[in-house]
């Protein structure tokens, strides 16, 4: 017996399904010898790569998994009391075990049709009818990418939906957090639209103001009674977004119930791992007359042919797969899967379970605030519920040495400190804090009773300020406490679902995938999944690493110079690849350069995002295969010469095919002044073939929930 000690078990055989006689079955029936053959007849000589990728030789499943815990472990698990957005959590084991890590929901696809994904509409259903209970409002989406993107969304409605037509000014509280703040810089800009960024307590809006924004509770943890702000506001025919914290509403009076015309956040305390910043499902909440402008999806009831009880995606006209460039927002991909689970921690904890959860946040927070004070430090929210500002003043650099001593990460800002406490918080973190508070003054936990103090625990929040209303009523979320229930639960609707666990879902490139378990495992990983997006860099080299890498290799496989990971979904990466467009006209002096070319066949975001990043839109012909009418390419191209900012391209197109003609398309663009945008969505079928930098694009975006390893999750995650 030979004996070969070199045999290592490679990716592709366990996870490209085709063997060699079904391979050989499939060329037979097109008339072809070899996969070679059938590749030079698909894809144009022209094109082609001439060199294979210059990337790192592949891993077994098993070597891979081993390396990259030596990766995993450069990030260092610091206990996080950052907060502004951002918590540890408590994912329920039967939610983790059952949805995040379960292929039976990670890998379905988008819910079009409906008699297909039951199971997920309801779902989705349950996390619309927590988030209309949370926030008091009338009518709530089936989730959005994240909050800055949510609270971007509900500018751009506000402002749609304005009666003054000359309104051009958006007001945002100082207080809300930076990183929403920045997204509205950003998404403001190519609209002509002007911040006014300040003190909400003092801002006289006028009606050149159509909308407002403000942060309950603030960033700084203050939560500020917004009444006679929302008052004055609808009496100037003012909209107001507020931007919440979904656990602080179990204690907080709604916004829906003192006058918010749009209400905001995440639902990332609902039982989602902060991830290093994602991804997580936001929510939006509204009104119901502006049904028909809220972005994202809808769930609704209806009945089906038989007349039983079923669900479908509801109001999808106003969507940009049908809109197009008039749609009210580009979103397509939304964080489904992250939805799902957030509905369901709400459901296996029911209104009472989550009252428990918020009363001990808020209870510890009364506890670390006054017990801290007797320290002779000023806190300096009066009404909060789970985030402490200090003025720490000279000791504030001790305190911050001591914390990471104490391998703690808390919010600095200059002499301030800030502390957000979490569900994972414990006594024992309570203590710890107060005596880093109290060494960096010179003196011992001694020096505060806790006892005493525990005793005369009152909440600060006014009784006005204090939640009356009951959420959560629905059987729904009074049924499956026990996890054996919460199982059946689960179990009963992935059932009803199509997912890859059945078969192929044959509608799109981006179904065609079974994300190998391999890949799935790091993402539960305590050194990815507790990772604060605004963690110390030391501490988070594994992610540096990680996104180093990917750079690296995603830019060896486009062609092109550099990468950035920052979109969370295909169409923001459209967004973002037009934006890097305009910028590059504006440097060169152009900023009459407004013309995007999309052909007739492009998918919907590509419109709905040109027409965000303030273009205007011109609709190139296809013919009846739905290739790109080159004659009518030149033509508009030369009409709109001075003009032409790009040309949005999908290659290989919507109909899968690689046109022959793209080399000759995408050099008339440039002919014109103009740059060509690629949309990355069909990849897969160029990886090692060809890329967009070989075909002459000069911005592409990835659906790395597509061509690469992010799971479909039935409508999200994704990552553009």
């Amino acid at each position: 017996m030979k004996l070969n000690i070199d045999y290592q078990e490679k990716f592709q055989h366990r996870h490209i399904a085709p063997d060699q006689t079904e391979t050989q079955e499939m060329l037979k029936k097109l008339g072809l010898n070899s996969v070679d053959e059938l590749i030079a007849q698909t894809v144009p000589a022209a094109i082609r790569l001439k060199n294979p990728l210059n990337l790192p030789a592949a891993k077994s499943e098993f070597d891979y998994l081993n390396q990259l815990k030596i990766t995993a472990s450069k990030n260092k698990v610091f206990k996080s009391f950052i907060g502004k957005g951002y918590y540890d959590v408590i994912v329920p084991g039967v939610i983790q075990r059952n949805i995040l890590e379960n292929p039976g929901w990670y890998t379905q696809y988008t819910p079009y049709q409906a008699e297909i994904a039951q199971g997920r509409l309801q779902a989705l259903l349950n996390f619309q009818t927590m988030v209309i209970d949370l926030t008091g409002m009338e009518i709530a989406n089936a989730s959005l990418l994240d909050e800055g993107t949510a609270a971007a969304e509900a500018m751009f409605m506000q402002y749609s939906l304005r009666k003054n037509i000359k309104a051009k000014k958006f007001f945002v509280s100082a207080e809300v957090f930076p990183q929403t703040i920045d997204i509205l810089k950003t998404r403001s800009q190519p609209l002509d639209l002007e911040l006014v960024i300040g003190d909400h307590q003092t801002a006289d809006l006028d009606d050149s103001f159509f909308g407002a924004m403000v942060q309950y509770p603030a960033s700084n943890g203050e939560v500020h009674d917004y009444r006679s702000f929302a008052d004055s506001l609808n009496e100037k025919n003012i909209k107001l977004t507020v931007v919440a914290d979904l656990m602080s509403l179990v204690l907080l009076t709604p916004p829906g119930e003192w006058g918010a015309d749009v209400v905001v956040g995440t639902t990332q305390r609902f039982g989602i791992p902060m991830g290093f910043g994602g991804p997580h499902a936001a929510f939006f909440a509204t009104k119901d007359a502006y049904k028909r402008s809220i972005p994202g999806r809808i769930i609704g009831v209806t009945i089906d042919t038989a007349g039983n009880y079923a669900l479908r995606m509801a109001l999808q006209t106003r969507e940009q797969h049908i809109r197009r460039d008039k749609a009210t927002s580009n979103i397509c991909t939304a964080q489904a899967l992250l939805a799902i689970m957030a509905g369901m921690y709400a459901a296996y904890h029911g209104s009472k379970g989550l009252t428990l959860i918020a009363e001990r946040i808020h209870g510890l927070a009364v506890l670390l605030s006054e017990s801290i004070k007797t320290l002779g430090y000023e806190q300096q929210n009066n009404t909060y519920f789970d985030t402490l500002t200090f003025d720490a003043g000279q000791v504030a650099n001790t305190i911050h040495a001591e914390a990471l001593n104490q391998e703690m990460n808390f919010y600095y800002k200059g002499s301030e400190v800030s502390i957000a406490l979490d569900e994972t918080t414990s006594a024992e973190d309570i203590q710890t804090i107060v005596k880093i508070f109290a060494k960096a003054k010179g003196k011992t936990l001694a020096d505060v009773d806790f006892e005493s103090i525990k005793t005369a625990l009152q909440s600060p929040v006014p009784a006005d300020l204090q939640r009356t209303s009951e959420f959560l009523n629905h059987h729904v979320f009074n049924t499956h406490h026990s996890e054996h229930e919460m199982l059946r639960y689960i179990k009963s609707l992935e059932a009803k679902d199509l997912s890859l666990c059945h078969s192929m879902i044959a509608l799109g490139s981006c179904t065609m995938k079974l994300n190998a378990t391999t890949e799935m495992v790091p993402v539960t990983w305590a050194e990815f999944s507790k990772m604060h997006p605004f963690a110390p860099t030391d501490q988070v080299g594994g992610y540096m690493q990680l996104f180093d890498e990917l750079n690296t290799w995603l830019s060896e496989i486009t062609g092109f110079a550099a990468m950035s990971l920052q979109p969370n979904a295909g169409a923001q990466g459209e967004y973002a690849g037009l934006l890097v467009i305009r910028a590059y006209h504006l440097a060169n002096g152009d900023a009459h350069r407004n013309i995007a070319l999309i052909p007739s066949s492009a998918h919907g975001t590509n419109p709905a995002s040109a027409a965000m990043a303030g273009m205007k839109i011109i609709v190139v012909k296809c013919d009846d295969n739905g290739n790109i009418d080159v004659a009518d390419l030149k033509a508009k191209a030369e009409q709109y010469s001075n003009d032409l900012s790009c040309l949005m391209v999908t290659y290989p197109s919507t109909h899968g095919v690689f046109e022959e003609s793209i080399i000759e398309i995408c050099d008339i663009i440039h002919q014109h002044g103009g740059q060509v945008y690629m949309d990355g969505a069909n990849m897969n079928a160029q990886v090692g073939l060809t890329s967009p930098a070989n075909i002459g694009a000069d911005v592409c975006h990835l659906n790395l929930h597509k061509t690469f390893c992010i799971p479909h999750g039935g409508g999200g995650p994704g990552m553009g």
